[in-house]
């Protein structure tokens, strides 16, 4: 049942009714009223929607990381300071970036290019999976059916006056464990970004290996391509062949059935010929035979 929900997630929506509807009848036949029902409650998702359960479907691992990175940037993003943000907001963005051109990409090769507008709605879609956990775990469970609207910042960013730079001055009378609070608490930030920024670059090399196989694989696909035209112009030309061969057989064919026609006649007029010879041969005789 659930296999049967996540290739229905994956199915273009311009196909979803039509094959969700044959997997219901399939099920109710089968006596799984309960599964047919289930099935025929599931909606049709928007194209961005299908385009981002496609791309969890078809890069499992990648997608993985993708999550992994969401989770480190959310911490990350609790405790950065201005220029931390700065930096982990433009990884942010040149992964979602990337990931989404491989999205469309995907929804290239199965005849439904996304739109500008469609490609707009599916980096909305990224950027919230990697804000906001509940939007991680839907998107994580591949069926989606609307595009996911992005907060108006990280869940837990510092307050502008902090990430600006601008703090509370501390207390006149500071303590050591004051002190050693914000040691600790310094050092888990340096961690916290030291992790996000590895899961981010780790993000974005696994995007590039991606896009380098993805050039050998088109590469190849426009070799098979070319082979197969090729096949396809000689398999024209033999069947060009074969129909003059086929032509010319039926002319051959019907010109030694022609032949074979006169020649019956041909045999036919020399038999009478001779038979007339014979008889006036014997004709000659008896009257030579008379006048002896």
């Amino acid at each position: 049942m659930e296999t049967v929900l996540d290739e229905l997630y994956t199915t273009p929506p311009s196909d979803f009714v039509a094959r969700r509807e044959t997997a219901a009848a399939a099920a109710k036949t089968a006596g799984r009223v309960d599964d047919a029902r289930r099935i025929h409650a599931a909606r049709r998702p928007t194209l961005a929607a299908w385009a981002a359960n496609l791309l969890l479907r078809s890069q499992p691992e990648e997608c993985q990381q993708f999550l992994q990175l969401g989770q480190a940037l959310r911490e990350a993003y609790r405790a950065l300071d201005a220029d931390g943000l700065k930096d982990l907001s433009a990884q942010r963005r040149r992964v979602v970036s990337a990931l989404s051109r491989q999205t469309a990409q995907l929804a290239r090769e199965t005849g439904h290019p996304l739109s500008e507008s469609v490609q707009q709605d599916l980096e909305a879609t990224l950027r919230v999976v990697l804000a906001d956990p509940d939007a991680a775990d839907q998107w994580a469970a591949g069926r989606l059916v609307n595009a996911l609207t992005p907060p108006s910042d990280f869940p837990g960013t510092a307050p502008q006056a902090e990430r600006s730079g601008t703090r509370k001055a501390p207390p006149t009378r500071s303590s050591a464990r004051t002190k050693d609070e914000l040691t600790q608490r310094r050092r888990a930030r340096s961690e916290q970004l030291a992790r996000a920024q590895e899961a981010a670059e780790a993000a974005e090399q696994r995007l590039r290996e991606e896009r380098a196989r993805r050039v050998d694989f088109e590469a190849e696909v426009q070799r098979a391509r070319e082979r197969t035209e090729q096949a396809r112009q000689r398999m024209a030309a033999a069947e060009e062949q074969l129909q003059q061969a086929r032509q010319e057989y039926q002319q051959a064919s019907n010109e030694q059935q022609e032949a074979e026609e006169h020649g019956r006649s041909a045999a036919d007029t020399v038999a009478q010929a001779e038979q007339e010879a014979s008889e006036k041969a014997q004709h000659v005789r008896r009257l030579t035979a008379d006048t002896t």
